[in-house]
C-alpha cells in the first residue's frame, strides 16, 4: 500500500513551516511542494495564516479596549 504523497506532504507541512525537518525530510516536501498545485496553495495560506497571526499579536490594543475588556471580567470565587 503507497502512501498518498499529499496526506504525507499536510503531515509535514507545520514541521516544514517551523524548520525543524531534516534536509532529507525537507527536499522531500520541497520536490512535492515544486510538482503539486494544491499543495504549493495550502503551504501558502499556511505561511500567510501564519504572518497575519504574527502581526496581529504584535498589534497593541488600544486603551478604550482594554479598558471595557477589563470591566467585562468575572472575579473569581
Amino acid at each position: 500500500m503507497s502512501i498518498d504523497p499529499c496526506a504525507h506532504c499536510e503531515e509535514m507541512m507545520q514541521p516544514y513551516l517551523d524548520h525543524v525537518l531534516t534536509d532529507a525530510e525537507r527536499d522531500e516536501a520541497e520536490a512535492h511542494l515544486a510538482e503539486c498545485e494544491g499543495c504549493r496553495r495550502r503551504y501558502r495560506f499556511e505561511e500567510s495564516l501564519r504572518v497575519y497571526v504574527r502581526n496581529a499579536a504584535a498589534e497593541q490594543m488600544r486603551p478604550e479596549l482594554r479598558q471595557k475588556l477589563s470591566s467585562l471580567r468575572i472575579p473569581l470565587e
